[in-house]
């Protein structure tokens, strides 16, 4: 992702194209065709014939075409953990986070992440480029970052807005003290005596700790009787369908509306036709994304209960059995984009 964003920054759009810091405060429609005025939280204020909120899993844009109240908005971490954001900004996050879910109607998933794009070449890349480490409400997620890089993610099972404990001189690096805890890799284990693979422990002790995010995880129902439209705004990304990291598809699925929603936008030749044109690009993705919302919130629960439903008569090896016969399918429709 960050080099795809390179790639556009240096070569897709005019210099100072790109503002950071620029949240939307509020907007209002001119009328039918007449465009937009939007006013920035610094007072700026801005004109355009349409707008498009892909502002995260907080929308502000969201909040006011959704009238949701007034604390459903807030900064949005980029990445399953938050690597926009520093750790005070997580700190804060982590407790706004519990009311604005409120507000917004979204869905804890239960889990917090830790998360990082580790400078490492993993001991077994030549065989593994994807591997998924599992364990009683805990997993471990890598996958090869490109460029001699890892990223990984350590899901774990837990309340909603808990924090790391401060820095200190006895302990200078409490999140990865906790990670090398809770994937314990030496007898007798962590606390539910899980005795975990050492590659966990090679990437985390190959990732700083200032390089180590958190944020807990939310996601979201398909906004299927709501909507992604109304008049001349939209929302795509995050901001419309946010859903849990596991299958890699939260990226993928906003680059999917970007390119849905510029060809449908190409095709308008009056600002008058911008809402028919909002409306179709809505109507063409939310099908797929819905699917998919769903796929991953459903792979990430059952996850850490695969051992725990096995033990099921009937059930497990049934359950087991229409997994392995789907999942070539599930994965043809997943990574084959369809824009």
């Amino acid at each position: 992702r960050p080099v795809i964003q390179q790639i556009l920054l240096n070569h897709g759009i005019p210099d100072g194209t790109v503002r950071i810091k620029s949240r939307i405060n509020n907007y209002e429609e001119l009328g039918e065709g007449e465009g937009l005025k939007v006013t920035l939280d610094d007072g700026t204020v801005a004109y355009a014939d349409v707008l498009v909120g892909a502002d995260g899993i907080w929308s502000s844009v969201r909040r006011q075409m959704h009238r949701l109240d007034s604390n459903a908005d807030g900064f949005a971490a980029s990445g399953a953990a938050g690597g926009a954001l520093n750790e005070a900004e997580s700190r804060k996050m982590a407790k706004d986070s519990v009311l604005m879910a409120e507000g917004a109607n979204r869905r804890y998933s239960g889990f917090t992440c830790y998360a990082a794009l580790t400078e490492h070449k993993a001991s077994n890349i030549e065989e593994v480029s994807y591997q998924i480490l599992l364990g009683k409400d805990k997993y471990f997620v890598s996958t090869d970052g490109g460029g001699d890089r890892q990223q990984w993610f350590a899901l774990i099972r837990e309340p909603a807005g808990g924090v790391d404990e401060e820095a200190t001189e006895d302990n200078p690096t409490p999140k990865l003290t906790r990670l090398l805890n809770e994937f314990n890799n030496a007898e007798p284990g962590d606390k539910n005596g899980d005795v975990w693979d050492d590659f966990a422990h090679e990437l985390f002790r190959a990732t700083g700790e200032d390089d180590i995010k958190r944020r807990d995880l939310y996601d979201g129902s398909p906004l299927i009787t709501k909507g992604w439209n109304r008049g001349q705004v939209a929302i795509c990304g995050d901001a419309a369908h946010p859903m849990m990291p596991n299958l890699g598809q939260g990226g993928c699925q906003a680059t999917e509306d970007g390119y849905r929603l510029a060809e449908e936008l190409s095709k308008v030749k009056h600002t008058n036709e911008i809402e028919g044109a909002l409306n179709t690009y809505f109507m063409k993705r939310i099908p797929r994304t819905t699917i998919i919302q769903i796929i991953a919130q459903l792979g990430s629960d059952l996850l850490v209960d695969f051992d725990l439903m096995m033990t099921i008569p009937l059930v497990g090896p049934f359950f087991l059995t229409m997994t392995q016969l789907s999942m070539p399918f599930v994965l043809r429709f997943l990574y084959t984009p369809e824009f």
